[in-house]
């Protein structure tokens, strides 16, 4: 008996609702990044981009467990001698927490074209006020094991 190795006319996208609000940062992140690769479904291949398309709302309202909203630091490059700069992770969340939740859940997705391309796929949005109505996004409740 062989196993079943999906190819990409095989692959059907739907799109999940996932709401952040009074949740994790970290557990958000993980729970997107599975649904992007298509882990959760019975005809994952690794080799095959199956993953699904997620929504994250409520972004304003996803917390930092412990220490971490003083102690984390995300860094960028302005690409000039001494264009270092750095905010904490309370700050990027008080300011711009949708492109927090976006840079936790690309550090959880592989460095690859399969993980780049996954990421496309990604949408997070501040408030519960999304623009995808159209496709019909499932609300996602399930835990991933």
């Amino acid at each position: 008996m062989s196993s079943f190795m999906a190819n990409a006319s095989n692959v059907e996208r739907k799109w999940y609702v996932i709401d952040a609000a009074g949740k994790p940062v970290g557990r958000v992140a993980t729970l997107a990044a599975t649904l992007l690769r298509g882990k959760h479904k019975p005809t994952f291949t690794p080799h095959v981009d199956c993953g699904d398309h997620v929504i994250i709302i409520n972004c304003d309202k996803a917390v930092f467990t412990g220490k971490k909203a003083l102690q984390k630091i995300y860094y960028r490059h302005s690409g000039w001698v001494g264009g270092l700069k750095e905010t904490t992770a309370g700050e990027m969340m008080k300011n711009r927490s949708d492109r927090a939740m976006f840079l936790a859940v690309k550090g959880m997705v592989p460095d690859t074209t399969i993980g780049r391309n996954a990421l496309t796929r990604l949408r997070t949005y501040k408030t519960d006020e999304h623009k995808h109505q159209a496709q019909k996004p499932e609300v996602w409740n399930g835990e991933i094991r």
